[in-house]
């Protein structure tokens, strides 16, 4: 599961920043499932969590996604960093400080090539439903969702279960990294019906290229996550050699990790 749409969040500590004595720590986008978060999880980050430790969330989603899935605009000015779309738009202190675009970087000739091809693919599948939204353009990176993004919560579970058994995403992956070999992007698979595709580089540890900008180092940053393996959207973040990676399986995994790193 996921705490973000497509995502995962971070958290950062510092040992000049800690809120109180004792360390802070991360969290992940599974903090937060495909539903709503619960006001029970919310208090806990809110009122646990932030008074001692500094705060980032991470995810593939856009942030209007990330407001469905949060409950509203209050997180964006609660927690100290929110990175939409792997970080290639950035927030602190509820304000946009930067954004890349990949039109720039691909170019849109490139781009539309990729988008044509995807579609027609599509088009070809055959699966048990579609429903619409097949290719979603964010700034940094394109969704692609074989059933489309506009099925509901039902069809999700229907679909993911499908594709554990059919490879459906995987197959399209593979065959996209035959047609487009001379470009260099990268396909990251999270959630329930979609996957990513961004340029190299691009995936969710972009958003730490922010966080080093911090004029006072800090001292460990962790990062929870649950799509940690290879190939998932978390691995790259959570193996990365200036992260502590934590691996959860739900927000309640989540809450109990936190709640034994920071001695809550």
């Amino acid at each position: 599961m996921r705490s973000l749409p497509g995502s995962t969040p971070i958290h950062t500590d510092s040992s000049l920043d800690w809120r109180t004595s004792n360390p802070p720590a991360p969290i992940d986008d599974v903090s937060v499932p495909r539903e709503p978060i619960t006001e029970e999880m919310k208090n806990f980050l809110y009122q646990d969590v932030l008074p001692r430790a500094i705060i980032g969330v991470v995810g593939g989603s856009d942030l209007e996604k990330m407001c469905e899935q949060l409950n509203g605009q209050e997180f964006l000015h609660k927690f100290d960093y929110v990175f939409p779309e792997n970080g290639l738009v950035q927030y602190e202190g509820g304000k946009e400080v930067g954004k890349v675009s990949i039109i720039q970087h691909l170019g849109e000739d490139t781009l539309k090539r990729f988008i044509n091809f995807c579609l027609h693919y599509i088009a070809d599948l055959d699966l048990p439903i579609k429903r619409g939204t097949f290719v979603e353009f964010r700034n940094g990176m394109l969704n692609i969702s074989p059933i489309g993004r506009n099925c509901s919560p039902e069809e999700r579970k229907q679909f993911y279960q499908y594709d554990n058994v059919h490879q459906v995403r995987q197959k399209m992956i593979d065959r996209l990294r035959e047609e487009f070999a001379e470009v260099d992007l990268t396909y990251s698979v999270g959630g329930q019906i979609s996957f990513d595709v961004y340029p190299v580089g691009w995936d969710k540890t972009f958003c730490l290229r922010h966080v080093f900008k911090r004029p006072s180092a800090f001292r460990a940053i962790h990062f929870f996550g649950d799509k940690t393996d290879p190939g998932g959207n978390d691995y790259e973040i959570y193996s990365h050699e200036k992260t502590i990676g934590h691996r959860v399986t739900s927000p309640d995994d989540t809450r109990k990790q936190l709640t034994e790193l920071l001695k809550l």
